[in-house]
């Protein structure tokens, strides 16, 4: 049975779906928004970090806010479910970072004392979640943090066994529930930093690329072996610098990063195929008065928490050009104001776009969570007429297999009846030329289906039995 609670959150969000929202290439699934969330009072947030969670083929979002985190059921990305909430020490929480490894959560905020490091269990979705640890022993704040294997990478860690501020320390996970500390950059580099931050931070097989605010662009080595740091190259002035706020790592060995500060800022694309050898090949942005917050990227596609343009989305396979494919604005108000109103630290925040489904979560500062879908149409009109689909015709609830396609790209299905209506869509990944996924449980008919790999697109008609 549905509490008065849910119901009320049922209708809030039907009423912002009825919204019209300025997108491309892009499908609003829902948008869930807690009206009990109160915001801080700097900005105006209620929302911030994002990331997502799979277990036993169900989706779940898990979305900080000013008290705490929910943990959001979107296996049914048109009715999206709050499983459970954790509070956190204190309320009105500027930041909020949440990460995943195996069945667990970790969350952290910068906000001041009281503040603690908590991990959660999620195993018992999607009846409940269990909190496992909540506490100062081993810090007590962070900025932000990354999960590299069984690793975990924490940027301006402080409290607890930090009597000093450690721009960035790694701990070991082999103990989901009780992380230990390894090593800090101040270990092995004191003075390096000037600023003793590194705000965020990008890490592929214990290579750290790390966002050191106006110190610019770090990359580390973490020795594992010998447990230690080693710097390998720095980039520390560049075309539109400013605040180095985050970065990711596309498949064709580019680094897209942004700065923060001051706004409008574009986003700069480097090339670390040597990284010896950094070189910036270009720079692109949405708009010359927003600031991107936050890079997310799946092979060469690059999901961007775009702030006050909500969710943009380029393909980034060029690195001397990059080209935006869809888009999505979740923040349609006016800005807000507040006390730095040049920065508008409103609008989306971060993304989540490695479901397996394909839906693609974005946490809007002020709106809540969004559950997009970005549509094939638009990416590319080329046709890959080698392309196979076998069996078909096929039943309801079958695997079918996708061949002759390129293995260095995603790869996204899409399903639409005659009439044009979207009926369902994937999100899979191409080993051996190859790609599965299943047919939904649908009624037996004619079908269009769409297949886009990132360079070529082809529609054919799709008989389920």
């Amino acid at each position: 049975m549905r509490t008065p609670t849910t119901i009320f959150l049922l209708l809030i969000t039907f009423a912002l779906n009825a919204q019209t929202y300025q997108s491309s290439n892009m499908n609003l699934q829902s948008n869930w928004y807690d009206s009990t969330v109160i915001a801080e009072p700097a900005y105006g947030i209620k929302y911030n970090g994002i990331w997502g969670y799979e277990a036993n083929g169900s989706e779940y979002v898990l979305i900080g806010s000013t008290a705490g985190a929910y943990f959001i059921d979107i296996t049914n990305p048109q009715s999206p479910v709050k499983c459970d909430f954790v509070a956190g020490r204190r309320g009105a929480c500027i930041w909020r970072e949440i990460k995943t490894y195996s069945h667990y959560a970790y969350l952290i905020s910068d906000d001041q004392s009281p503040n603690s490091f908590q991990i959660v269990d999620l195993q018992y979705l999607p009846d409940s979640v269990h909190v496992v640890a909540d506490y100062t022993s081993l810090f007590e704040r962070a900025h932000t943090l990354f999960i590299d294997g069984n690793k975990l990478y924490v940027g301006i860690v402080r409290g607890g066994q930090f009597s000093q501020n450690a721009s960035m320390a790694v701990f070991s996970l082999n103990n989901p529930e009780a992380p230990t500390y390894l090593r800090s950059i101040n270990d092995d580099y004191p003075t390096l930093l000037p600023g003793n931050q590194v705000h965020d931070m990008f890490v592929r097989n214990d290579t750290i690329y790390a966002s050191c605010g106006y110190d610019g662009l770090y990359i580390f080595k973490y020795d594992s072996i010998g447990n230690h740091f080693q710097l390998i190259n720095s980039l520390t002035s560049y075309p539109s610098q400013g605040y180095n706020h985050s970065s990711a790592l596309a498949d064709n060995s580019t680094l897209i990063f942004m700065d923060e500060v001051p706004a409008g800022l574009p986003i700069k694309v480097l090339d670390v195929s040597d990284v010896q050898n950094l070189t910036v090949t270009s720079t692109f942005s949405s708009n010359p008065t927003v600031t991107p917050h936050n890079p997310f990227i799946v092979g060469n596609t690059c999901y961007v928490a775009y702030y006050l343009d909500g969710l943009q989305v380029y393909d980034v396979s060029d690195p001397y050009n990059a080209t935006r494919i869809a888009y999505f604005d979740t923040h349609n108000q006016e800005p807000l104001g507040g006390p730095y109103p040049s920065l508008a630290y409103q609008g989306a925040w971060g993304a989540y776009p490695f479901f397996s489904s394909g839906n693609i979560a974005v946490s809007d500062m002020q709106n809540g969570l969004f559950v997009l879908n970005q549509t094939a149409s638009g990416l590319n009109n080329l046709t890959l007429e080698n392309t196979s689909i076998f069996p078909n015709p096929v039943n309801a609830n079958q695997t079918i297999t996708i061949s002759n396609l390129k293995n260095d790209n995603n790869l996204f299905v899409e399903l639409y009846d005659l009439q044009g209506s979207y009926i369902f869509s994937k999100h899979c990944l191409i080993s051996n030329n190859t790609a599965n996924f299943v047919v939904p449980d649908i009624a037996s008919g004619f079908y269009v289906i769409k297949v886009y790999n990132g360079i070529e697109l082809t529609s054919k008609k799709l008989v389920v039995r």
